[in-house]
């Protein structure tokens, strides 16, 4: 994959997956945005591993809940790299609550980082690609749950079924005007969301059990594909979503 002479934005980018996203997009030559909202020595960490192996990045603290703070993104590739060429909507949360145990406050809060920042990003990054006259890629992190229910936590599957939804729709509006949605949609992943099942060796198994490669994901693994849906080499792709899962969604029954 090359990306050279491309700009990214990656939302929530500092650590988890979105580090690795942005790892991988800089490693094939991207110049990359890093957003993040707390953790401002993680991202400041991570520009200077990319700077010094050559590439570009620059780490930028906005709040994605907003159009502000999307806008402040947008603006910062346009000034330091030039234009916009791709858009990122990896932040996300997930607060655990199953139907009738959810409040108001969580619901909205979950639905607020998790989707209605991806819907304003993937509006006002498409904005921009039509206003460059340049096309252009937004990627939606997404999730297995987008399309696998888990009893219990409801709000976290609700906004990613909405990505899902948002990927179709947003894609085949925007397809005319040379603008591609794609998601990419991880199954169990080392991160720090997961730290306390990795640690758990009884735990571990038991999920990696379930996973018919029996393994969880690297992120690496999660932002290398990212990095090949934003490249030509994904050109005829959009309004869709790519599994990475390790075979969980169909292999996990009766295991």
């Amino acid at each position: 994959m090359d990306l050279h002479g491309k700009s990214v934005v990656v939302t929530g980018g500092n650590s988890g997956i979105g580090a690795a996203i942005v790892r991988s997009l800089a490693a094939a030559g991207a110049a990359v945005v890093i957003d993040y909202v707390s953790q401002p020595e993680d991202a400041a960490d991570l520009v200077k591993d990319i700077v010094a192996a050559g590439g570009r990045a620059i780490g930028v603290e906005a709040d994605v809940t907003t159009t502000a703070g999307i806008d402040k993104l947008i603006g910062t590739a346009v000034d330091e790299f030039g234009q916009l060429d791709a858009f990122v909507n990896n932040a996300g949360m997930e607060l655990r609550h199953s139907l009738l145990e959810v409040d108001e406050e969580t619901f909205a809060k979950v639905m607020a980082v998790n989707l209605t920042s991806a819907v304003f990003g993937t509006q006002r990054a498409a904005k921009r690609f039509i206003q460059q006259g340049t096309g252009g890629v937004v990627v939606n992190v997404s999730s297995v749950h987008e399309d696998w229910p888990m009893p219990g936590n409801l709000s976290y599957c609700v906004s990613k079924g909405g990505m899902r939804m948002l990927t179709r729709t947003a894609g085949v509006e925007l397809g005319p005007q040379g603008v591609r949605v794609g998601s990419v949609a991880p199954g169990a992943v080392d991160t720090p969301i997961n730290a306390a099942t990795m640690k758990d060796d009884a735990l571990r198994q038991k999920l990696e059990n379930s996973i018919p490669l029996r393994t969880v994901a690297e992120p690496s693994e999660i932002g290398d594909v990212v990095a090949f849906v934003v490249s030509d080499a994904a050109k005829y792709m959009t309004a869709t979503t790519v599994f990475v899962d390790g075979g969980i969604m169909h292999g996990s029954v009766g295991l």
